[in-house]
């Protein structure tokens, strides 16, 4: 499991101009598989503080992005959750609008699953086998043809006789990102066709991301909780979404076993189940101390209550940070307010 983790940072503006001043309640955008996470920690916080309760929205990380680096003050938010590492071309569009200051901030870990409804038999798929469902281009006979897979037995006679129909989130989700770099991409990048049409490494991974728009795949929005839903209605489909949602729904969904490991806690902790990645949260440095209990709620999301090995958010479905990593991220959501201090 990647466990690196970095801290953007910048020299913020001498002076803050008075449109940029942040407001006196906290605004949070962003991930869709965070957001359950956060959601908990912001009402925590609420009621055991004299600050207001933040306003948490689900926006998916790309859609959360957008607006976290939009620009400063009160009408835009202060917060931005992530299932990924915000990208260099994020980062440039905070620095644009004069977002020059930003903290990445790791709050624990997730695993991706492939869940149905119990009324079915689990699944029991490689990587391999579900890039061979979802990509847009396959091979067949030394070329890339469009999918022509209807059902997983056209994949592999030994799955079952089923048309493959997956919900799945859509472009602007962080979850999408993660699902295609390390589950296509792997699946695909060092294939001999795709090597041949694209010699060039960016554009392959490109091309090797690509899922299907002919039917199979569905775009479900980022409402992780109506995927499950339609899981429930639907026992032949299978369902995308992070380890918490299906942690919290184990009576009606089961995650599917991917390359012999089921997706449970222990699997995505260790490492040992392959669909795994990293949970952030962006802090928008210009408002620690301008948008009232901006730093406090950090410290509370990232405190032992909450994000630790035994912590409320645990309870929740997160997998929790190494002791040692934890304390790194606690020290640097400290170091916040010492900079704003001075």
């Amino acid at each position: 499991m990647k466990k690196t983790l970095f801290i953007l940072t910048a020299i913020a503006t001498l002076a803050v101009p008075l449109q940029a001043q942040a407001g006196e309640q906290i605004q949070i955008v962003g991930s869709s598989t965070v957001y359950p996470f956060v959601t908990v920690a912001a009402e925590e916080f609420g009621n055991s503080t004299d600050f207001k309760t933040p306003i948490v929205e689900s926006t998916g990380t790309g859609g959360g992005f957008k607006l976290f680096c939009a620009g400063l003050g009160e009408k835009h938010p202060d917060v931005s959750n992530a299932s990924r590492a915000i990208k260099k071309s994020e980062e440039e569009l905070c620095a644009k609008n004069g977002v020059k200051a930003i903290t990445e901030v790791k709050i624990g870990f997730d695993g991706i699953v492939l869940a149905n409804s119990k009324k079915a038999d689990r699944y029991n798929l490689s990587k391999e086998q579900i890039f061979l469902a979802l990509a847009k281009k396959v091979p067949s006979e030394g070329k890339l043809i469009d999918n022509p897979n209807k059902s997983w037995s056209d994949i592999d006679p030994s799955l079952p006789k089923v048309k493959i129909e997956v919900y799945g989130p859509p472009t602007t989700s962080g979850t999408r990102d993660a699902f295609a770099e390390l589950v296509m991409e792997p699946s695909c990048k060092n294939l001999p066709e795709f090597k041949a049409a694209y010699s060039e490494k960016k554009p392959r991974k490109k091309a090797c991301h690509l899922l299907r728009e002919d039917g199979p795949y569905i775009e479900a929005g980022e409402n992780d909780n109506l995927i499950v839903q339609k899981l429930r209605s639907n026992s032949q489909a299978l369902g995308i979404f992070g380890f918490g949602f299906l942690d919290q729904n184990t009576d009606t969904v089961q995650g599917s076993v991917i390359a012999g490991k089921e997706p449970t806690f222990d699997n995505i902790s260790d490492g040992s189940y392959g669909i795994s990645r990293s949970l952030y949260v962006y802090l928008k440095d210009e408002h620690i101390g301008k948008t009232a209990g901006l730093q406090e709620f950090a410290s509370e999301l990232i405190g032992d209550e909450a994000a630790g090995e035994y912590g409320y958010l645990t309870e929740k479905g997160l997998i929790p940070l190494p002791a040692k990593e934890l304390e790194t991220m606690q020290g640097r959501v400290s170091a916040l307010a010492e900079s704003a201090s001075n």
